[in-house]
């Protein structure tokens, strides 16, 4: 097999953690520059191309208005962009020694998928509930089948004897306050949904939360369940640093990346999306990426070198992840039509999302030990599972709070003085590691 998925599971095999940037420019040189960066940095890492906004929603006439009035874009525009100038983007850089992602948060990607694919990429991500309901207003019925029609596009090219890609976003959806539970079982639930549709290589993505011992527990969980349910299909587990408040100081968001790079290793992920310093006050530069992956690999290849922590303990989150994954395939054996259901019934319910296709009854909360809680599960199936009693339903103040935890407790723990610790050796990789 060859392809990303293929990639990722050589550095695997080899011992490598695969790290990975968010980097989109509009500029096809500075496009070009920031993949040849990411390549070169000492690190394992994979490609990205970020879309800008107009692409991701399918406003095309404004992704070429802004590039002939020379106005800015947070992102490349391959939908508008010529194939051409965009394969001379690519050229010499994308391989199989370093294969390219598209990134691009759409509801309705379909126009995405087909101009990847003439470009000669192969690989994307997102998935049909959490590039809807988090990211647009379109009615997640059209989402779903706008999914649809992309994964059957994306799998027709393996006729050719390509093995396209494709990594759901369903473990970040909010980025933060969801508890894991939830998060796994729409992670799972959209490889299905993939799988469903032709797709032979999947990744399963986990967003860092709060509490490492949590989400110790929940990647465990989501690995077990992606080797129980998902056995015919190539797969690998996606870890995304923090997504929400991020630390303020250099030394607080090193210091978050570095845990999150441990933590993966710990639990057997193959591939960190990064963060770098700059990622609370403005778009980070190059270098900055270069520099976070190279501190995420670092750390990486410390962590493995020494012993293994004990298990994580049994909270709960397995049970309520079953439980939510196993209601929603019971409502109809077509994956996508299930989802429809599950979220018109409340069986999925995400907190603190406005969509108006979500029940919006759950609620969630930070405790005072730093792990997420429901407060109210609103109609999903799992009322129960994690035991004890439920912690009051967070206020504005409480929930602001809430938001900025791990921002403030990373720039104190950072500010804190700590002992020198002495780096692990490298070890060569054998792969995109200088």
């Amino acid at each position: 097999m060859t392809g990303f998925g293929a990639f990722v599971a050589q550095a695997r095999a080899a011992g490598a953690l695969v790290v990975q940037p968010r980097m989109g420019m509009a500029d096809p040189l500075r496009q070009r520059d920031g993949l040849i960066a990411t390549r070169d940095a000492t690190a394992v890492t994979v490609g990205t191309i970020t879309l800008d906004s107009y692409t991701r929603t399918g406003d095309l006439a404004a992704a070429r208005r802004a590039l002939a009035d020379g106005a800015g874009l947070n992102g490349y525009p391959i939908a508008t962009h010529p194939a051409d100038v965009t394969r001379a983007v690519l050229r010499g850089v994308a391989d199989a020694g370093f294969p390219v992602q598209v990134r691009h948060g759409s509801a309705s990607p379909e126009h995405i998928v087909r101009a990847l694919l003439a470009v000669g990429l192969d690989a994307t991500e997102g998935g049909p509930v959490s590039y809807c309901l988090p990211y647009s207003r379109t009615p997640l019925r059209e989402a779903v089948a706008a999914w649809q029609r992309s994964c059957e596009v994306l799998a027709s090219i393996q006729e050719f004897g390509a093995e396209p890609h494709l990594e759901t976003f369903g473990g970040c959806l909010m980025g933060q306050l969801c508890p894991p539970s939830l998060l796994i079982a729409v992670s799972v639930l959209e490889a299905l949904f993939f799988r469903q549709h032709g797709l032979r290589s999947v990744s399963l993505s986990y967003a860092q939360q709060p509490d490492l011992r949590q989400d110790e527990e929940a990647l465990t969980v989501l690995g077990r369940l992606a080797d129980e349910l998902l056995p015919d299909v190539d797969r690998h587990l996606v870890l995304y640093a923090y997504m929400g408040v991020y630390p303020r100081t250099p030394g607080g968001a090193r210091l978050l990346l570095t845990e999150a790079a441990r933590l993966a290793v710990r639990t057997g992920v193959a591939r960190l999306i990064v963060k770098t310093t700059a990622e609370a006050h403005r778009i980070p530069t190059v270098g900055e990426n270069v520099r976070a992956l190279e501190t995420a690999a670092a750390a990486a290849a410390d962590e493995r070198d020494r012993p293994p922590l004990s298990a994580a303990p049994d909270t709960g989150i397995e049970a309520e992840a079953r439980a939510l994954i196993g209601a929603v395939l019971e409502l109809d054996s077509d994956v996508g039509r299930a989802l429809v259901r599950a979220f018109a019934a409340g069986y999925l319910d995400v907190p603190y999302c406005l969509h108006p296709d979500n029940a919006g009854r759950a609620r969630s909360s930070l405790g005072p030990d730093g792990r997420l809680h429901w407060s109210s599960v609103g109609s999903m199936p799992i009322a129960g599972l994690s035991g004890g009693a439920r912690p009051p339903i967070l206020g504005s103040a409480e929930l602001l709070t809430a938001l900025s935890h791990v921002q403030r407790t990373y720039d104190a723990r950072a500010a804190a003085p700590v002992p020198p610790r002495t780096p692990a050796p490298r070890r060569e990789m054998g792969l995109n590691a200088s």
